[in-house]
């Protein structure tokens, strides 16, 4: 079951693409929307990352950061974010942990096939380290002024 508002958010400490780490401690004081997605470079895997980054200067008015996770690789996400210039951290959870702290590494199914994958989900957080929304099975048309909507309404 994915996290709900109102819990505290796990602690994360990922590498990111060009090199650097990611920890929810790091962001203290500022809100941020954590967004798990599938899979690098995948139809909507980038729509969504690109709806992100053009809303990216939106969220940044609003004092919000954007991260986004999935278990590819820090590789892969250096050449995705290279390829759509992603202004945004990209988190690589290569291991799973993090996929399953926040409860959206989830039985699937496609053509009669179960497998196991990430929920297209996100996590609106505030300064505390609290989730104040989550949004999870997530279809990409509209979700990021969805988001952006309760970002703004959170100050």
């Amino acid at each position: 079951m994915p996290l709900d508002a109102g819990q505290q958010a796990p602690e994360l400490d990922l590498p990111t693409a060009g090199g650097g780490r990611l920890r929810l401690a790091d962001l203290e004081g500022r809100p941020l929307v954590l967004y798990f997605y599938p899979k690098d470079d995948t139809s909507g895997c980038t729509r969504e990352a690109l709806d992100f980054a053009a809303a990216y200067p939106a969220f940044q008015a609003a004092g919000v950061e954007i991260v986004g996770v999935s278990r590819d690789s820090v590789q892969s996400h250096d050449r995705f974010k290279a390829k759509h210039e992603l202004p945004f951290p990209l988190a690589s959870d290569e291991a799973g942990e993090v996929v399953e702290a926040y409860g959206v590494w989830v039985e699937k199914s496609m053509y009669g096939r179960s497998y196991m994958g990430i929920d297209r989900s996100t996590f609106l957080i505030d300064g505390r380290g609290q989730i104040r929304k989550t949004w999870s099975k997530v279809k990409v048309p509209g979700h990021v002024d969805e988001v952006l909507a309760a970002a703004k309404d959170m100050q």
